[in-house]
């Protein structure tokens, strides 16, 4: 007979033990994590790599609220618990019980690190050019676009004071916008050949390298889900209501696919959602933005429908009207 004790020195809190079924069939362990120190153990991909080479099945889980009863009391022995009373649940059966993140392979995570790289060295000289332009503002001049190029800058017509401040951050502009160059090429070199028209080199890239392996989605559905393009609901009784997208899943993704969806209006004209929203986002349409930026949307979520069915390979480019 299985007994449980609430003065155990392996729960801080009474009864915790008591949750749980009193065999030793399994050990299962509750993880909040935190940057500095974990309560149990461990961060992320490479932890669930290590547990899994010494035979631990591991799971990693979406963040997610874990105060069901709205107590408003958050520590890390009540998350521990609770995580441990979701994985309960969810190896009995109850698969909701926690929503998995698909562990990507060591492979994949260092093909994603380079664009990845490139986004943030992108955003750090988009910041700093900004910063030049602010003090031009600041100082009563009409602030130059690509200040901090080499023609541009030689060519400045400001006080000394202030283009000594700019030349702080002129050197280190170039230096980002070389590496800038040099990760866009080296992107574009590992696109697929025979790309269809509009989908550009290093766009097409990033969205094969964020969703890893196409092979993953079982159907449509998983794949417009996980772009987090789908429309967002609210119903209750009888009534119905659809909000904007739910942006659940992949943001780069969502982005990418965003900015490749654009381009197929001019390009691919006999793309079948092209075709379905060719009023809407011609060019001059009678249309307003916010008509617009829905039926682009459209065309994303479709396009990424229609990209796992090529890269698996059920459909052929042509068959959905697009051409190379």
């Amino acid at each position: 007979m299985n007994k449980c004790h609430s003065n155990t020195e392996l729960s801080s809190h009474e009864g915790t033990r008591c949750h749980f079924n009193g065999g030793t069939g399994a050990i299962k362990l509750g993880i909040d994590v935190h940057q500095d120190f974990y309560v149990v153990v461990g961060f992320g991909f490479s932890l669930q790599r290590q547990l899994s080479a010494l035979s631990i099945h591991c799971y990693v889980a979406c963040p997610q609220k874990l105060d069901e009863h709205n107590k408003r009391v958050k520590t890390d022995g009540l998350d521990a618990k609770a995580l441990c009373l979701k994985l309960d649940r969810f190896v009995q059966g109850n698969r909701d019980a926690l929503a998995r993140v698909r562990v990507p392979t060591e492979k994949e995570e260092q093909l994603r690190a380079l664009h990845r790289q490139r986004e943030q060295l992108v955003k750090v000289r988009k910041q700093l050019e900004a910063q030049g332009r602010s003090l031009w503002v600041n100082h009563g001049f009409e602030p130059v676009k690509s200040w901090w190029k080499p023609r541009t800058f030689a060519a400045l017509d400001v006080p000394q004071w202030m283009r000594e401040l700019l030349q702080n951050s002129q050197p280190i502009l170039l230096a980002l916008q070389q590496k800038i160059g040099a990760l866009t090429i080296q992107l574009q070199s590992a696109a697929a050949p025979n790309q269809p028209r509009g989908l550009g080199l290093m766009t097409s890239v990033i969205i094969d390298r964020e969703i890893g392996d196409w092979r993953r989605f079982s159907n449509r559905r998983q794949i417009a889900s996980y772009t987090g393009l789908c429309p967002g609901e609210y119903s209750s009784g009888n009534t119905r209501l659809q909000s904007c997208v739910t942006k659940h899943g992949n943001p780069r993704l969502r982005a990418a696919l965003l900015e490749l969806a654009w381009p197929l209006v001019r390009f691919q004209p006999n793309y079948k959602p092209i075709v379905k929203w060719r009023a809407t986002l011609a060019k001059g349409a009678l249309a307003t933005g916010a008509a617009r930026k829905k039926a682009i949307v459209a065309v994303a979520r479709q396009l990424a429908v229609d990209l796992w069915r090529i890269k698996t390979g059920r459909l052929r480019s042509e068959e959905l009207g697009l051409i190379n």
